[in-house]
């Protein structure tokens, strides 16, 4: 239960002013019955909330899946780099409050970006006790070989830092392909493995989280709604 000012403010993206001022201006019904009271508060699974004549879906959080596309930074604010995050390409209609990136790709990666309000979860899913798999197909400037697949499943070093036993297998069959698994989320984790070893990663995309694929059918720059099941998956190790 909330009360529905904090629901008309986060759904709509408005201050909690502006909300009481649409509440007082008879603009807000709940179940077809106008409500004058911002603290009332509203069960999402029984109660109809309109606003200006539109119902408004409400929900305690949101889980959004992207498929970012390049040059966007994951980030909640891009205004010191002048630079487009994933908050600000959402559409309008998805846009609310304390939205954030559940862990980051870099600038130039595209694939599977989690974007969520639930900050509990997102820890949950990122926390290194939980360590859920993260996929990605890198596109290679020179194929690399089976001995290189070994070093990876031993965790490869990194100047200080000391990669967790990744996957790395052939997606293609001249071996410039590759699709590689990790359970860690450092800087540029999966550029450097193979710099490492003399190879320039060309693309990369992130193709799933946990058990959870990126949608196909989504654009780049594209994104939907997650639902409970697919929660589940997200979670799976």
């Amino acid at each position: 239960m909330e009360r529905i000012d904090k629901i008309i403010s986060n759904e709509l993206n408005i201050a909690r002013s502006d909300a009481r001022s649409l509440i007082k201006s008879g603009k807000v019904f709940v179940n077809g019955v106008c409500e004058k009271s911002a603290a009332r508060k509203l069960d999402e699974e029984r109660d109809i909330l309109n606003v200006n004549g539109k119902e408004i879906k409400f929900r305690r959080f949101v889980y959004i899946m992207m498929n970012k596309p390049k040059g966007v930074i994951s980030s909640t604010d891009g205004r010191k780099t002048d630079e487009k995050t994933v908050i600000d390409i959402l559409p309008e209609d998805m846009k609310r409050k304390k939205l954030f990136p559940a862990g980051r790709l870099d600038k130039n990666t595209t694939g599977f970006m989690l974007i969520t309000d639930d900050g509990e979860f997102a820890h949950k899913i990122l926390s290194p006790k939980k360590h859920i798999p993260k996929t990605y197909i890198a596109s290679l400037d020179k194929p690399f070989d089976e001995s290189i697949a070994e070093a990876f499943k031993k965790g490869v070093v990194i100047g200080n830092d000391e990669c967790l036993p990744a996957v790395l297998e052939a997606a293609d069959e001249d071996y410039k392909t590759a699709k590689v698994i990790i359970k860690q989320g450092m800087y540029h984790q999966i550029k450097r493995m193979f710099k490492s070893f003399g190879i320039e990663v060309v693309e990369l995309k992130r193709i799933k989280m946990g058990k959870l694929s990126l949608d196909e059918h989504l654009a780049e720059g594209e994104c939907r709604f997650l639902d409970e099941f697919e929660l589940e998956l997200l979670e799976n190790n």
